[in-house]
């Protein structure tokens, strides 16, 4: 088999331009790699057909982008025309769209191939992808792991080479958790940076579309791409578009950055903490200045990501009835059983959770003592951060608090769903970008992540430390060596 998906995209694109390889021999081994790697379970649905179709009609076109002919696979909440988008839900299970996302018709004007939807949580609720109605993707450093989640195929599919450029979503860490349990670059942008539009909402205020990557540098391309003032979304950012890789490779002396006491406190295992530290170290012969600090509730996080995401996603999974699309039951005796068992069928067990708990927090007076305090607590959360860069130029600190562990491990325990993003929560409450870059492994030879959180639209500079991080370690993240 031919080895073309292991060369930076950099090297493709000199191979694509010389005419030394076509894009369907990209997309053939993409597809072969798939087949070989059917364990990992990262997809759920693949559009060969189409995808073989779009590679043949680039061969005679000029090479006129860097991400041109690359294979690219889509989580399968973003909504693609006619490709089945199911959200990992039997009650979306027979869905296909009638238009594309934003963020899809940016990658289709690049002429990227897309190979197919990625395995997730169901509606992204969860921490592990073990909410999928199509079973969890596994990881692929160890297949007995769990991948992460929500954006678990995005990763698995990303760390196990299979293609080498993915989409997810970040709700409550569901980019940056599965990236560091896999070993790969997984950024989550500001708030508003990528168009929503096409993605199939969970939480409104908190979710938001990003890449995921092998790594730094490939990540920022492809960011280069989806971002961009979208009039289909009123919160999508009215900046101007911009290079994120123009930092690459500068000087980190001198930059000021924070750790959160609260990111290594004991909630954070010591094989975690003890990856950070050689870092930290790293850093400060570098030159960086390196300093720790409070910031105002960030403890809380969970508990308010609870009451907003929960309250949000009661309100934006009340369209799923049976009504105009999706799952619907048979021969309902009237439009209340129609609705009850369409939607009691239909969703899974954590989605149906969390829809009734959602639904109680904004009924009646609940909306006010819960929803609208949690509103308040988070709007501080936000304050502290951008209290603290007034005075650091990034904040750094682990994604996750342990490495990736086994599969049906938590399932029984909702809890412990909630407090696997303990660490990347704080970001979506503050509304600002946080990524993850691999900064080393454990005991296990399983992947740690560093998390990097930026001041809003600080993107390029948190390229520029995660860049540096990633070529000082020079890490082998190729999980094919261990398997």
């Amino acid at each position: 088999m031919s080895k073309y998906l292991d060369l930076s995209i950099r090297e493709i694109n000199d191979l694509l331009k010389k005419k030394e390889i076509k894009p369907i021999d990209l997309v053939e081994e993409a597809f072969e790699r798939i087949e070989e790697n059917a364990e990992l379970n990262a997809f759920i649905t693949l559009d060969k057909e189409q995808a073989l179709k779009t590679a043949k009609e680039l061969e005679d076109r000029e090479v006129d982008n860097v991400l041109f002919g690359i294979p690219i696979a889509i989580k399968d909440n973003i909504v693609t025309k006619d490709l089945r988008t199911t959200c990992a839900s039997h009650i979306l299970d027979n869905f296909i769209p009638i238009y594309d996302a934003t963020v899809i018709k940016k990658i289709k004007e690049k002429n990227m191939i897309i190979i197919g939807k990625t395995n997730m949580d169901e509606f992204a609720m969860g921490s592990t992808s073990q909410t999928s109605y199509f079973g969890a993707p596994h990881n692929p450093w160890d297949t007995k792991k769990v991948a992460g989640g929500s954006s678990g195929g995005s990763a698995s599919c990303i760390s196990a080479r299979l293609v080498p450029l993915a989409l997810g979503s970040d709700t409550g860490g569901s980019i940056r958790q599965p990236a560091s349990y896999c070993g790969i670059v997984g950024m989550k942008p500001t708030y508003g940076r990528v168009s929503r539009y096409g993605l199939i909402a969970f939480g409104s205020s908190l979710d938001q579309i990003g890449p995921m990557t092998r790594n730094v540098y490939e990540n920022a391309l492809l960011l280069n791409v989806l971002c961009g003032r979208d009039e289909n979304d009123l919160t999508s950012s009215h900046r101007e578009s911009e290079d994120f890789t123009r930092m690459i490779g500068e000087d980190i002396s001198g930059m000021k950055i924070a750790v959160p006491n609260f990111f290594i406190s004991d909630i954070v295992s010591d094989e975690v903490r003890a990856n950070l530290e050689a870092v930290i170290e790293l850093l400060k012969k570098r030159g960086a200045i390196i300093e720790y600090v409070d910031i105002d509730y960030i403890e809380n996080a969970v508990t308010l990501y609870q009451i907003i995401a929960m309250g949000e996603a009661s309100s934006n999974l009340a369209r799923f009835d049976g009504v105009r699309y999706g799952y619907s039951v048979a021969d309902p005796k009237g439009v209340d059983e129609l609705y009850a068992l369409t939607r009691g069928e239909g969703f899974g067990e954590e989605v149906k959770r969390r829809i009734m708990v959602g639904s109680y927090l904004l009924s009646g007076e609940n909306a006010k003592t819960y929803y609208a305090k949690a509103l308040q607590i988070r709007k501080a959360i936000r304050d502290s951060f951008l209290k603290t860069f007034e005075k650091y130029d990034l904040i750094i600190g682990p994604n996750a608090t342990t490495t990736a562990y086994n599969l049906g491990e938590g399932l029984d325990d909702p809890l412990k769903t909630f407090l696997d993003d303990v660490l990347v929560i704080p970001v979506n409450m503050a509304g600002l970008p946080g990524m993850n870059v691999p900064m080393g492994f454990g005991k296990n030879h399983l992947p740690i992540g560093l998390q990097i959180i930026g001041n809003k639209f600080d993107e390029a500079k948190m390229y520029k430390l995660a860049a540096f991080i990633e070529k000082e370690l020079n890490l082998d993240l190729d999980p094919r060596e261990v398997r």
